[in-house]
């Protein structure tokens, strides 16, 4: 067939580029189904992909992309067919395998969600990873005693893509939000998006930090890690639990152990990547449906082409991004 346009980060000889080139389906790699990508988003790892310090590339070159939406235009597996409207997100998305800054993708048969019926391409893209780790985040919460009876819920890095849809998902259910963010220009935006109350990420890194303080949220959506977890962990109610995802405020984090012997809190680890899919699936149905942001087109900053991606990549590193970035193919 024709070539098609496709995003590609190489590094060779101690170079490193980025640039748009044209490939064809024979240099995509195996799998058994063959999408047209239609739409796919920027997440934080794709910025890292992009980037020559990122160290989230597993082998060179590489199409980033953890996310795509589109058509199947071939498939080797009978769960799918020439047509179909499908999704996939993480896995080696991306990675360690083509991911969706291209025209065109080639996957294992066992990475793609059939398309809920009430998500378009777009919607889906704006959801993506993101939202995902969002939906799963409440989910897991939820499986863990939470309800919107037993106060408030934080939101951490709240303009982020996780913490914006988890803002607006939260909200939607008739969750009390509290929302954290280090962007004081935001607030007004937080609170369209549901958030009850806004806070600087300042009030959760006080200059004295107590093993226990008076317990205030029933639960924490937390993409941001860092030494200020250990604050939250402990303003956490009985029994309340922390859904963490993320570490963009860092990988570690220096806390005692009284809010897990005391108050029987607990910190549950949020992976996207390798969630199953019978998970998966029926979480998509439910993002699809009530889990579905009513604002959804406001958290998207921008709208890019894959010749905008590499600087739209820098935005995202320098946390200069409010929401999510779409790729259109």
């Amino acid at each position: 067939m024709e070539s098609f346009k496709a995003l590609v980060v190489e590094r060779a000889d101690g170079q490193f580029a980025v640039e748009v080139k044209e490939l064809t389906l024979e240099d995509l790699p195996a799998g058994e189904v063959t999408i047209r990508v239609k739409y796919t988003s920027m997440n934080y790892k794709d910025a890292l992909a992009c980037s020559p310090s990122g160290r989230v590339v597993r082998t060179y070159p590489m199409v980033p992309g953890i996310d795509l939406a589109g058509t199947v235009v071939a498939s080797s597996d009978s769960c799918y067919r020439e047509g179909d409207d499908v999704l996939v997100t993480s896995y080696e998305l991306g990675t360690g395998h083509y991911g969706g800054f291209s025209s065109f993708a080639r996957v294992s048969a066992d990475w793609v969600v059939p398309l809920p019926s009430g998500l378009s391409h777009r919607e889906a893209m704006i959801l993506g990873t993101a939202g995902f780790t969002a939906a799963l985040s409440i989910q897991w919460l939820e499986n863990n005693g939470l309800n919107k009876d037993k106060g408030p819920v934080l939101v951490r890095g709240a303009t982020g893509g996780v913490g914006s849809s988890s803002v607006s998902m939260l909200a939607g259910l008739g969750y009390e939000v509290e929302a954290s963010t280090g962007k004081f220009a935001d607030h007004a935006y937080l609170v369209e998006l549901g958030a009850k109350h806004v806070i600087s990420r300042e009030e959760l890194s006080p200059q004295v930090q107590k093993p226990l303080n008076k317990e205030y949220w029933a639960g924490a959506v937390d993409p941001v890690g860092g030494n200020s977890l250990a604050h939250v962990l402990s303003r956490m109610q009985y029994g309340g639990s922390v859904a963490l995802s993320g570490l963009t405020g860092g990988g570690e984090f220096s806390a005692s152990v009284y809010p897990f012997i005391l108050r029987g809190v607990n910190i549950l680890g949020i992976d996207s990547v390798y969630c199953p899919m019978a998970i998966r699936k029926p979480l998509w149905e439910r993002i699809a449906t009530e889990l579905k942001p009513p604002l959804l087109e406001r958290t998207v900053y921008k709208e890019v082409t894959l010749e905008e991606v590499e600087a739209v990549a820098g935005e995202v590193l320098n946390g200069q991004v409010r929401g999510r970035v779409l790729v259109r193919l």
